[in-house]
């Protein structure tokens, strides 16, 4: 499949400089136009795509280098860009941070250059004044890259003449700014912002910002450097059913299980899985006649009362799980099963605790490598996965290593023929066969 696939990576200088917030502006902006539109993230983040896919109303996909090949991400982006609309992809930390201090590989620089997608740098000035010119100067000539222009971002309409004469000369073209809109400010806390569906009057902090795009932003500018962009080719082979008639896994969504990669469930959908989703807040039980159970990440530390007291949720995840059905649980899904977190009492599956501390733990990009046959895998069988937790349990698991870019391994995972638990996220596209695997045992419960 080849798709002409207009798009444009919007990068940051680091993080804290608002790549978020000028990407929801200008999804608003260019949505209210009538312009067809996907929204993709670098990286491996689940919050940022909730904010886009909050205001398409389609899912957000993460594009990953550490996880997949370039071949893959420019599939994904023939695959999901409309033909005749625009791909945004926001970027993560700066511009050329990459899986370790020394390397740019996976960065929003390597996404660019890999997909020939133009990049915009998003700015904001801070003390600054001709040391902003500087600064962008710096970003378009340290290594070669496809940065086409420059958003100066927190500046008000007063000083943007005055910033963005001292911008231009770095080089690149100013399209436009974003003022602060103190009214659409968007809270954070330990894992970065509250997600999307914590704020109650988000669609009006979303029109709060688009009107301060419409008025700030050179859309048409933005929308015809979109258009340089090169055609693009789907080259990747389709998954097919493994199973000859459809699995139901219950999937557990709700505000404490959120962290979910939409290509995730679009894999486990192309091998044959129905996914039932249900609540462990709200809901009594698991859905009736399941054959899996996925437990995502999330924020289970900042429910704790709620999903304590949801003591039939707990009974029945912990007889299911304990009874033999197949079960992946990644981070938050993997506290829940604890029997405790921060001393309230969970589900009872691991017989250990956990509770959260104030440092963030071991984190970022993991390989991977099973010690012993499990649910997904064979011994020595290998997945790319990733970390982000302030929690820590007294018991981790030994059922797997991983190790980061920079050689660094722990053992870590409970593993057995019917379980993956443990605080790695697993991005399937990563290992198909690791999903694979995952839906046949669905197929073989009981």
């Amino acid at each position: 499949m080849r798709n002409n696939a207009s798009r444009l990576l919007l990068a940051g200088t680091g993080s804290g400089c608002g790549k978020t917030t000028v990407t929801i502006a200008l999804l608003r902006a260019l949505q209210r136009r009538g312009v067809s539109l996907a929204a993709f993230k670098c990286g491996p983040d689940y919050i940022d795509p909730m904010f886009h896919t909050e205001v398409l109303g389609v899912p957000s996909r993460n594009l990953d280098l550490f996880f997949v090949d370039e071949t893959e991400v420019r599939g994904q982006l023939a695959r999901h860009v409309p033909a005749d609309g625009v791909g945004i992809i926001e970027g993560a930390m700066g511009f050329y941070d990459g899986v370790s201090g020394n390397t740019d590989t996976a960065s929003a620089a390597h996404l660019a250059h890999a997909t020939d997608t133009p990049a915009v740098l998003i700015v904001r000035p801070r003390g600054q004044s001709l040391s902003l010119a500087a600064e962008i100067k710096g970003f378009r000539d340290f290594a070669p890259n496809t940065l086409a222009g420059v958003i100066l971002n927190g500046v008000s309409a007063g000083m943007y003449s005055y910033y963005r004469a001292i911008a231009e000369r770095a080089g690149l073209p100013v399209l436009g700014f974003l003022p602060p809109v103190p009214e659409a400010e968007i809270p954070d806390r330990h894992l970065g912002l509250v997600t999307a569906a914590e704020i109650g009057d988000l669609s009006d902090k979303l029109d709060r910002l688009a009107d301060a795009a419409e008025t700030g932003l050179d859309l048409d500018g933005l929308l015809a450097l979109a258009s340089t962009a090169p055609p693009l080719a789907d080259e990747s082979a389709p998954l097919m059913p493994v199973v000859d008639k459809p699995v139901r896994i219950a999937v557990a969504r709700d505000k404490a299980f959120c962290f979910y990669y939409a290509d995730n469930f679009d894999v486990l959908h192309q091998l044959g899985a129905e996914l039932v989703p249900f609540s462990p807040l709200d809901d009594e039980k698991l859905p009736e006649g399941i054959d899996g159970l996925y437990l995502g990440g999330g924020y289970p530390e900042e429910h704790v009362a709620q999903l304590a007291a949801n003591l039939t949720m707990r009974d029945s995840i912990r007889d299911a799980v304990l009874s033999g059905l197949p079960t992946i649980a990644e981070c938050g899904g993997f506290l829940y099963l604890h029997r405790t977190l921060d001393g309230a009492e969970m589900a009872g599956v691991i017989d250990s605790n956990a509770h959260l501390t104030k440092n963030l733990q071991p984190f970022g990009y993991v390989t991977l490598t099973a010690r012993r046959d499990n649910l997904l895998c064979c011994a020595g069988e290998q997945i790319r996965a990733h970390e982000f937790h302030y929690a820590v349990s007294s018991d981790a698991g030994m059922d797997f290593d991983a190790k980061k870019p920079n050689g660094r391994a722990w053992a870590c995972v409970h593993a057995s023929d019917t379980l993956y638990a443990g605080f790695p996220h697993l991005y399937f596209r990563a290992n198909p066969a690791f999903a694979e695997n995952f839906v046949r045992r669905c197929a073989q419960k009981g």
